[in-house]
């Protein structure tokens, strides 16, 4: 069947707009040819630095003929409502009266023939073009539309033959261009096939999965070469894909005299300034050579290519040796004063304040944490942010931490404290590697939980998507300090002694525990846990310590996946149900003692017996934080709650004596109320 293509030759697109571009493409034409009733297929989009391009395949040459039935008004509407309704019908409409239950109606019968395919294209593609977002766009000379740079021209080809429409001042046709600078000359194209490879014949690989594994494999086999690999960077690969319609591969060297600098101020400079990747030797350090990706061949084997980006580079590493030795030549300690001069929040105060705060509140987490000497805590806390003074995170912010960690060995400081320094920023994300250290773990939680009670004290909560300043992720990085190194913290005194050192009006603590809540059931989800154990276990109130929690949560998900606990939990919505009624009936609650005289039947003997068994061993239980205990004290429920259940008529006609039997469902409500609120489970 016929397939269609679409190519928009612009300026450069940023490499970061490319893929969502080629996505929103794909959608738009996609939608448009559904909403058209043209099915097709299969569509892919691909993108280059100059180009975006569509392929849709199998699509038929005209819309097909519908046949479609309208309602008009009553047949005894007035007459004026039925010229209207027989005016807005098109010619050859087939109008007949049908009975309805509510009526005789006039409907009508209108036979649509469809449309060439070639025409809807003209109307649709302009439209989808128009549409496409962009996160930035511009206009150029005099034309009303947008796009993210200026157009060159434009191919639309369906069925070998051209889709005519215009798009801003830009005809579409079937001619093309290829490599800017090594076969600028234009081409003609008659099918996708062609299209591609006459591309690839004029220097431009299209597809960007092929651009990247050509990259890569280029990269790769040059440092083999060597003797070295390329350090994995996904998202430099992927931007530096962004870049180049013509890859070529090529290894410069590094300077013997910038080696001394530290790596990941070389790694840095390289991948942000120049896109180039760095390399590794066989024992993981870096290596003094690089890899940059050209967008263009040479006569002379690149040799120029290589020596004009190591020129440059010399330049930035310049930069960068010039930071590191001007930095060096006073201590970090000396730099943590002017901190005073840099705003944490305008309602918050300055870093420096915050540094205050952070050294008091980790000292107070260093209790909680084995191993975590105060001292060294304090001396962490007061230097940890000192290098956002300093003129290389001035010039390279990604590098805050890592640069301070360099400058504290250089001063002396000992190892517990240098690394701090560098940790305490970590865990960035669900991947990031959590700090395990005990002098980095209590002040990285300091730092977080300074910002989270600062924040929510002045209301600056996350919003929907919106966090601007990441206290999802400050959160998250909290729960997985405490749960992967197991910390008995109370988080609830330490939120309030965040608050303290605030001075703030309001404790946010509550507001902290509900959103912490629902952090961990967003980091627990891939575990599978039930998020309504979380749920249950949080609604009691008063649990703070995420290590107690979670071996509840864990213990009693194992329990709600056994038979006992899916038949126990079956038995409280049961009973939680008929007291619901029978207490909104009643307008009270069955919540007073049970009177052990007025029982009638075994089942109810033994059912209290059991209950006034399990109750103190579930307390015990969870008293010593023995929660499997706990879970197996229920699961000895099970069979007297059955029987109850099975042979027991709860609400009798004797008033006494279902008032008692509601007291007892009341107990087996409290009893597993003591482990968890089972009116949380979904089941």
């Amino acid at each position: 069947m016929p397939e269609l293509l679409l190519e928009l030759l612009s300026e450069e697109i940023p490499a970061r707009m490319q893929k969502r571009a080629a996505a929103d493409l794909k959608r738009l034409v996609c939608d448009g040819l559904k909403a058209a009733g043209l099915e097709f297929s299969s569509a892919e989009a691909y993108v280059t630095p100059r180009r975006l391009a569509l392929l849709v395949d199998g699509l038929p040459e005209k819309q097909p003929d519908v046949s479609e039935e309208r309602r008009g008004p009553r047949a005894d509407a007035p007459e004026k409502a039925m010229a209207g309704f027989k005016g807005s019908l098109p010619d050859g409409a087939v109008i007949e009266e049908r009975e309805t239950p509510k009526g005789t109606f006039l409907f009508a019968v209108v036979d649509i023939k469809g449309r060439e395919s070639n025409d809807v294209l003209a109307e649709l593609l302009p439209k989808a073009l128009g549409d496409l977002p962009w996160p930035k766009s511009m206009r150029w000379a005099d034309y009303e539309m947008r796009w993210v740079r200026p157009i060159h021209s434009l191919i639309a080809v369906f069925n070998g033959g051209d889709v005519p429409f215009l798009f801003g001042a830009v005809e579409a046709g079937k001619s093309t261009v290829g490599h800017r600078f090594l076969a600028p000359d234009a081409i003609e194209v008659a099918d996708f096939a062609d299209y591609k490879q006459k591309l690839l014949d004029v220097k431009v690989m299209l597809d960007p999965a092929e651009r990247r594994a050509h990259i890569q494999g280029g990269a790769d086999k040059l440092a083999a070469a060597e003797g070295l690999s390329v350090k994995d960077d996904p998202g430099l690969l992927d931007e530096v894909t962004g870049l180049v319609e013509w890859p070529v591969v090529y290894m410069g060297a590094i300077d013997d005299e910038f080696m001394d600098v530290p790596p990941e101020v070389l790694i840095t400079s390289m991948k942000s300034h120049q896109k180039y990747f760095s390399c590794l030797d066989s024992d993981g350090n870096l290596a003094n050579r690089f890899i940059v990706v050209a967008n263009t061949e040479t006569t002379d084997g690149g040799k120029q290519v290589v020596a004009g980006n190591e020129r440059v580079l010399r330049a930035r590493l310049s930069d960068a040796k010039f930071f590191w030795d001007q930095d060096r030549k006073s201590s970090l300690s000396s730099k943590a004063p002017a901190l005073k001069d840099r705003v944490f929040h305008a309602k918050l105060g300055s870093m420096d304040e915050k540094v205050d705060r952070v050294q008091a509140l980790a000292a107070d987490i260093a209790v909680h944490v084995e191993g975590a000497d105060k001292d060294r805590v304090r001396s962490a806390a007061r230097l940890a942010k000192a290098d956002l003074s300093t003129g290389m995170v001035g010039e390279f912010p990604d590098l805050q931490g890592v640069v301070g960690r360099y400058y504290a060995i250089h001063d002396g400081e000992s190892a517990e404290v240098a690394d701090a320094i560098a940790e305490h920023y970590s865990p960035l994300g669900p991947n990031d590697d959590c700090p395990s250290k005990p002098v980095s773990v209590c002040v990285s939680l300091a730092d977080k939980i300074d910002s989270l009670v600062g924040f929510f004290a002045i209301d600056e909560k996350p919003t929907g998507s919106k966090d601007p300043f990441a206290l999802r992720r400050a959160a998250l990085g909290v729960i997985r300090l405490v749960l992967e190194n197991g910390l008995r913290l109370p988080l609830a005194p330490e939120f309030a002694k965040g608050a303290e050192l605030y001075g703030a009006d309001n404790n946010p603590s509550d507001d902290l525990l509900v959103f912490f809540a629902d952090r961990l059931k967003v980091h627990l989800k891939e575990r599978g846990v039930r998020h309504d154990a979380i749920d249950a276990v949080f609604a009691l109130g008063g649990e703070d310590d995420l290590v107690r929690l979670m071996a509840r949560v864990d213990a009693l998900s194992d329990f709600l996946a056994s038979d006992d606990g899916e038949n126990l939990l079956t038995a409280y919505r049961r009973a939680a149900n008929i007291l619901k009624i029978e207490e909104k009936k009643d307008s009270r609650r069955f919540d007073g003692a049970v009177d052990e005289g007025a029982f009638e039947q075994e089942e109810e003997r033994t059912l209290h017996a059991g209950l006034a068994e399990a109750g103190p061993a579930i307390a015990k239980a969870v008293d010593d934080e023995d929660f499997a205990a706990a879970m197996a004290a229920l699961a000895a429920l099970r069979g007297p709650v059955d029987a109850f259940f099975d042979e027991v008529t709860v609400n009798a006609d004797d008033t006494a004596l279902r008032e008692n039997r509601l007291k007892l469902l009341n107990e087996i409500r409290t009893a597993l109320g003591g482990v968890a609120d089972f009116s949380k489970l979904e089941g």
